[in-house]
């Protein structure tokens, strides 16, 4: 069954489990902020589904969890549905200062995917119906899923090596993350969809996969190609997202 969600288009996607700290700053966002610190914890919730990178953003508009500058807009409500990705992942809000002039920093959690529906744009906020998407247990003593696990802690392994290597070369005081990779089927996926500094559809197609096993495949072959580019033409991403690492809970 559809539900309703308040909607907060962003540049980029948020992940299930990972933590995203924002800047609210347009009045119809913080009444949207204001509405939700007004339910429960558990209740405080909000849809944020990316921009495709067809949709250019004017000069004067920025996103709307940005700090914006001095002369900046919001971004265009009227856009087209088409501008948007279709499925989205629900933010939690788990922190809130309000600041004197109005604005909001607030600390979000990534919680549920969820597919777009429809837009309703008859208000200043926007607000989606939308599908949830359910998240199918995997086994993980399956061989094929702990086949997968192995092959996509290899890989990433690989890519943190490679990509932490070139920022050093960049960088002396840049040091490698050695934190220990989660071995979870689920969180290894959205750590990887997270982490990769790849463009919006490919991040897309790893976020809209049905499972962990797919996204896991999908994000090996991914990480794969990325490693071969990096080592073959010494690009560095324009990102560091080597410390990027999703809450469990």
């Amino acid at each position: 069954m559809d539900q309703s969600l308040p909607l907060f288009p962003l540049t980029t996607a948020l992940v299930p489990g990972l933590i995203l700290p924002l800047h609210i700053f347009e009045p119809r966002y913080r009444m949207m902020v204001e509405e939700l610190l007004g339910k429960p914890e558990d209740e405080r919730e909000f849809g944020i589904v990316a921009f495709r990178e067809s949709h250019t953003l004017t000069p004067k508009q920025s996103s709307p969890g940005d700090v914006p500058d001095d002369d900046a807009s919001p971004i265009d409500p009227s856009a087209e549905d088409t501008d948007l990705y279709p499925v989205g992942v629900s933010a939690v809000i788990r922190q809130a200062e309000r600041r004197d002039d109005g604005r909001y920093d607030i600390v979000t959690i990534g919680s549920r995917r969820f597919r777009l529906e429809h837009i309703d744009r008859t208000a200043p906020l926007l607000r989606a119906s939308v599908t949830f998407l359910p998240e199918p247990e995997v086994d993980s003593d399956d061989p094929r899923v702990a086949s997968a696990v192995q092959s996509a802690m290899q890989a990433f392994d690989t890519y943190r090596s490679i990509l932490g290597g070139r920022l050093n070369e960049a960088n002396d005081d840049n040091d490698a993350d050695d934190d220990q990779v989660p071995a979870d089927p689920a969180v290894l996926s959205y750590l990887i969809t997270a982490a990769l500094v790849v463009d919006g559809s490919t991040r897309q197609e790893l976020l809209a996969a049905p499972d962990a096993l797919s996204r896991l495949r999908l994000g090996t072959r991914v990480l794969s190609s990325e490693s071969a580019l990096i080592s073959a033409f010494g690009a560095i991403p324009a990102l560091d997202l080597l410390n990027t690492t999703p809450s469990e809970n």
